[in-house]
Formats: structure tokens, C-alpha cells, sequence
């Protein structure tokens, strides 16, 4: 399959042809206006677009109704090859590796097909493209490294994919909710009824008539002239009261919340034309989950989701896998016994079942907290037997908790690295694998290196997690597009909402059915792709239905 890089040049594109060896066998040059005819003639036969930045290109071709199979999205692979451990950074080395370092994605797209004064314009996709590729041939895991900078650039055209197809949303349904719940809506700058109320009834309650609940300093100091015994206003706080206060102060935090987050402010500014699109941000956090930049995508809250409704004629089949992180870590491991117990819809009941635990709470915690750490209570005192029955899965996070304490750079299964430490302490234990002498208590000091190690412990389950949903992304959106039809991505089914490991695809009513089997399709095959053989199941919880809040 030959490549095409893509490069800008004022209101000109360089198409430059290279076959898979990255020898050029020709250039040629378009007007900018010319580019979605060109890209959509060459999808034609099979090609793979490089280009120094997804947001820049993709969203353009999508508007003028192109869609794109394959890509490799030059910023995105920059940045997993420069924190790699399997890499040799020399490799990467340029008068601009800087530049690429520092290179964002956009967001609110320019009127203009390419912004005056990008950064991206200044740099040579063609040169940092050789440097790529010989750096993932040269690297101690060249077919891991392919496959996870494969995934992330297919990610990054689901990402625009999902902003410009947007997920579908009844404005209507979301004002009669907030109605519902709130009151009608204030005029601006004042509290909707039903939280003037509860205020009024927080501030009888502590007897304090000019409190503004919304100031946590002010609310603190009422709560503590009243005798409550509080050093915060965090809910879990308050819920430890007996005081008339409590009920009617947790429900109006819980209902500002939602004024705030997604209140009418917010269905003005991010619900158009029966859509709500965000950007969606692909490797937004260190682990290689996803970020979004506005409207809070990630974070739709279950008061809301009866707004998330199919058009007509069409569904939405939304799916979740369960406990994704323990099956990675199962898989990754190798470790059979904990992949027999995830052979089980619930891996939690799967331990129960082994006699690793008594109850399945008892599995949820002991997990969680070999996941994520904790050693104490219930967590703790569990840990020796998981230890003992799931010996590689427990090494595992720990061998990865303790190199995070040495200061040391651990990494997913496709490699993936986590961020160096920063702080004192691992200055001179980065530098030269030995303990530094840095101020600080050295109680201090073992904190630090603690709670690195604990991220460390997560950093390599989490990333592989989200390597893991990449796949999935990535096959899916395929699978998806071969389904049916002929027109353009949003008449076909596609993908509307990803959030770690549950997607939202709004489909053609009739292809519903098709859709969820090609959901747990992908599954599977991001399972094997990530695992081989290795015997550990994914399974999911799929629905079909009209409106995201019916799903199971």
C-alpha cells in the first residue's frame, strides 16, 4: 500500500507518493480547494494519508463529504515515540523535534480551510516521517510500536468523526428536563426556582440569612457556626451529619451541579441543528485515554442522557465492556487463573467462584486496590491471597510500582511510556539509578516515591486498557462503514460517543442488529490483536434503543 504525505504550502497542497520502503515515486501539487476531489479519487485503491495533524486536515474532507480509511497523524506518533522505552531517541533527532514536541490539535475550526500563521506549516511531515519509521524499525518492539501508532492515528479519525457526525440531541427533551428539575428558566444571573428554595431552606437551617450557598468559604464558616464539626462542604462530608441542613444542601448541590455543567447555558452553546459535538482530544491524558475540549463529553451525566435520542427510522446500540482493566491485566500478565475467572460475564463472581474470595465485593476491592495501590483495610488484608492465586497478575503491578519508585520509566504492552517523575527525590534517581540527596524529610521523600509508584502500578494497566479500546475503535469504524449504504458517513452507521470502554453508534433501525454483532466483533479481534491466543474474554453489555438513558 503506498503512502501520501500531505503538506501545505499558502494555498497550495504537496501530495507526495511513497511506497512502503519510502521511496517517493511522485509529487503533485492542488489548490487547496482542489484537495477533497483528489483525497476522495485516490481512496479509490487502497492508501494511507500522512499528514502532520488530524485536526488540521480531517475535519475539512469530512465537511466536503470525504471520508478517510487510513492515516498516520504525525503529531499523535511523535508523541508515543518520544516517551517510548523502546525507542532509541536518537533516532527522532532534528533541528525540529522541538516544534513537533510542542505542535497541538485544534479545535474551532478556521473559515479558512488552512489558518494563516499555523506552526504545523513550518515543519516537513516528510522528513519526520522517515524518522518515525526508522525508529519503530530499530526499536525493541517494532510490530507492538506499528500496531499502537496504527490504532492511535485510526482513533483520531473516529475522534472527527464523532465531532462532525455529532451525537444526536433533543433540545426540547433537554429543557423539559432541566424544567422538571430546576424550574422554569431565570433570567440571567438568577437562581432557577427550585434552587432559590433549597437555598432558603440551607440557610434557615443554619439560621445564616444572607448565606450564598454557591461560596464554599462562606458555606464552611456557616456550617461551622452552627456547631458542625466540618473541615470541607464535600458531599461525603456533609453525608456524615445528623443536622437538618444535610438533605436539602446535598440536593442543591447535586442540582447546581448540573445548572452549571449542563444547564441552559449549556444546550445554548453546544447543541446545534439536533447535535451536540465536542471535540473529542485522542491521547489527551499521559495513559493514552481520550480528553475532550468543550461541553464536557466524557462527563454526560445520567440526568441528561434521556435527551440523547435517535432520528427517527434510526437507533442507537450502545455497548460497554465489564471490567476492562482486570481482563487486560489478566491478558497482559498471562496469568491463566485470572483469565479463567474472567471467562465469566462478571470477572468479580468469576473469582468467587474459584474460591479465590467470599463475595464479590471482596473481589472488587481486593482488585481495585492491586490496581490502583492500597494496602490497607479490607483491600489490604485480601492482597496475600490474591497474590497467592493470581501470582503473574500481582507481580505484575508490582514489579511496575516498584520501577516507578526507582524513578524508572515503565510502559503498556505496545509500549506506550509513562512520563518521568518530577520532584526532588527522582532527580538524581533518574539521572543515575541511585537515591538522591534532596531536601525534605525523608518521610517526604518516601511519599513521593510511593505515590509515583502508584501510578506507575496503574499507568501500565490503564495505558494497555486504553490500547485495548483503540483497537476496538478502530476495527469497529471499519466494520461500521462496510455495513451498508452508499452516502456519506452520517447516512451510514457510525460512531457518536466513546468514553474508555462503552461506544455510542447511531445506525439505520434496520442494520441495529448487524451493528451490535459487529460491536462484539470488534471486540474479539481487538482482543486478539492485543493478546493472540492467550485465553481472556471481553465481553459486553449491548442495547439497542432510542434514547442513550434506556440503555441496560
Amino acid at each position: 500500500m503506498n503512502r501520501v504525505v500531505l503538506r501545505r504550502a499558502g494555498d497550495v497542497v504537496e501530495a507526495r507518493e511513497l511506497t512502503e520502503d519510502g521511496t517517493a515515486v511522485g509529487v503533485t501539487r492542488h489548490r487547496a480547494g482542489e484537495l477533497a476531489a483528489v483525497v476522495a479519487d485516490r481512496e479509490r485503491t487502497p492508501v494511507r494519508w500522512v499528514w502532520d495533524d488530524t485536526t488540521r486536515w480531517y475535519p475539512g474532507l469530512l465537511d466536503a463529504g470525504v471520508r478517510v480509511e487510513r492515516c498516520t497523524d504525525l503529531r499523535l506518533t511523535h508523541a508515543v515515540l518520544r516517551r517510548s522505552p523502546f525507542v532509541d531517541q536518537a533516532l527522532l533527532a532534528a533541528g525540529e523535534t522541538a516544534d513537533w514536541d510542542a505542535l497541538q490539535p485544534v479545535s474551532a475550526p478556521d473559515p479558512a480551510l488552512f489558518p494563516l500563521d499555523d506552526p504545523a506549516d513550518t515543519l516537513d511531515p516528510v522528513a519526520e516521517h522517515g524518522r518515525q519509521q526508522a525508529a519503530v524499525a530499530a526499536s525493541a518492539e517494532p510490530h507492538r510500536l506499528a500496531l499502537l501508532l496504527a490504532a492511535e492515528s485510526s482513533g483520531a479519525l473516529v475522534a472527527a468523526e464523532m465531532t462532525h457526525a455529532g451525537l444526536p440531541w433533543r433540545a426540547d427533551v433537554h429543557a423539559r428536563l432541566l424544567t422538571e428539575l430546576l424550574g422554569p428558566r431565570p433570567a440571567s444571573g438568577a437562581r432557577p426556582a427550585v434552587l432559590e428554595a433549597l437555598a432558603q431552606e440551607v440557610r434557615a437551617a443554619l439560621r445564616a440569612p444572607g448565606l450564598n450557598p454557591d461560596s464554599p468559604g462562606a458555606l464552611l464558616a456557616a456550617l461551622q457556626a452552627a456547631g458542625l464539626p466540618v473541615e470541607d462542604t464535600r458531599s461525603w462530608t456533609l453525608e456524615q451529619l445528623d443536622h437538618p441542613v444535610v438533605g436539602p444542601l446535598l440536593e442543591y448541590k447535586r442540582l447546581a451541579r448540573l445548572l452549571t455543567a449542563n444547564g441552559w447555558a449549556w444546550l445554548d452553546t453546544w447543541v446545534r441543528d439536533g447535535r451536540f459535538r465536542s471535540w473529542f482530544v485522542p491521547g489527551g491524558v499521559v495513559t493514552g485515554r481520550w480528553a475532550s475540549n468543550g461541553g464536557g463529553a466524557l462527563s454526560v451525566p445520567t440526568q441528561v442522557r434521556p435527551a440523547a435520542v435517535a432520528d427517527d427510522g434510526w437507533r442507537l446500540v450502545v455497548a460497554d465492556v465489564a471490567q476492562l482493566e482486570p481482563r487486560v491485566l489478566a491478558g497482559m500478565s498471562g496469568d491463566d487463573a485470572m483469565a479463567e475467572a474472567a471467562r465469566a460475564a462478571d470477572l468479580y463472581e468469576g473469582m468467587v467462584a474459584a474460591g479465590t474470595v467470599e463475595t464479590r465485593a471482596q473481589a472488587k476491592v481486593a482488585i481495585l486496590g492491586a490496581m490502583y495501590g492500597a494496602t490497607r483495610g479490607e483491600s489490604g488484608r485480601i492482597m496475600p491471597r490474591l497474590a497467592r492465586r493470581y501470582p503473574r497478575a500481582i507481580g505484575l503491578v508490582e514489579q511496575a510500582a516498584r520501577a516507578g519508585e526507582r524513578g524508572d520509566v515503565v510502559h503498556t504492552l505496545l509500549g506506550r511510556g509513562s512520563p518521568r517523575p518530577t520532584g526532588a527525590w527522582a532527580e538524581r534517581a533518574v539521572a543515575l539509578g541511585e537515591p538522591a540527596e534532596v531536601s525534605g524529610s525523608p518521610e517526604e521523600r518516601d511519599r513521593a516515591r510511593r505515590a509515583w509508584g502508584r501510578f506507575t502500578r496503574n499507568f501500565v494497566v490503564q495505558g494497555t486498557g486504553a490500547e485495548w479500546a483503540l483497537c476496538w475503535l478502530a476495527d469497529l469504524r471499519n466494520r461500521l462503514w462496510r455495513l451498508g449504504g452508499t452516502g456519506p458517513l452520517e447516512q451510514r452507521p457510525h460512531l457518536v460517543f466513546f468514553l474508555h470502554d462503552e461506544v455510542v453508534v447511531h445506525t439505520p433501525e434496520p442494520l441495529a442488529d448487524a451493528v451490535a454483532e459487529e460491536v462484539r466483533a470488534a471486540a474479539a479481534t481487538a482482543g486478539r490483536l492485543l493478546f493472540g491466543g492467550f485465553p481472556v474474554d471481553f465481553p459486553l453489555d449491548v442495547s439497542v434503543v432510542a434514547s442513550w438513558a434506556d440503555a441496560g
